[in-house]
């Protein structure tokens, strides 16, 4: 077993599910999407980006880009939440803020399903 590996898909799949947790919920209830979750969402995705840095193969500059679009969307979250005055956020910019999200997963989703068909087409040496 390779642990290099096991890091690697341990953290993009990581950034996913936090990801995720941050999105699930109502929308417009800022009270369902708790701004931690999203912040440690970031840090999860940021530390997948710099594990994504070492691979030279196509597959490895497509999981990059898809690191790099997550932080992005995440980021861009995080400061419309900043901007907007925190806590007290009406539906409409919460909306905005869980769709930045909802971006930034659906970069997780494509990043997840490269790693498993990367892992399914591996053949033993």
């Amino acid at each position: 077993m390779n642990l290099e590996k096991v890091v690697f898909g341990f953290f993009v799949l990581l950034a996913a599910t936090m990801n995720f947790g941050f999105f699930i919920g109502d929308m417009s209830d800022p009270k369902l999407h708790n701004v931690n979750e999203l912040y440690v969402a970031i840090f999860v995705n940021l530390i997948a980006l710099v594990l994504k840095f070492g691979d030279r193969t196509q597959i490895g500059a497509i999981h990059l880009a898809t690191s790099l679009v997550a932080v992005l969307q995440l980021a861009s979250a995080a400061a419309f939440y900043v901007l907007a005055g925190g806590y007290e956020n009406d539906p409409g910019t919460t909306a905005s803020i869980v769709s930045l999200s909802g971006g930034a997963l659906l970069a997780n989703v494509v990043s997840v399903v490269l790693l498993v068909s990367e892992t399914i087409s591996y053949r033993r040496r």
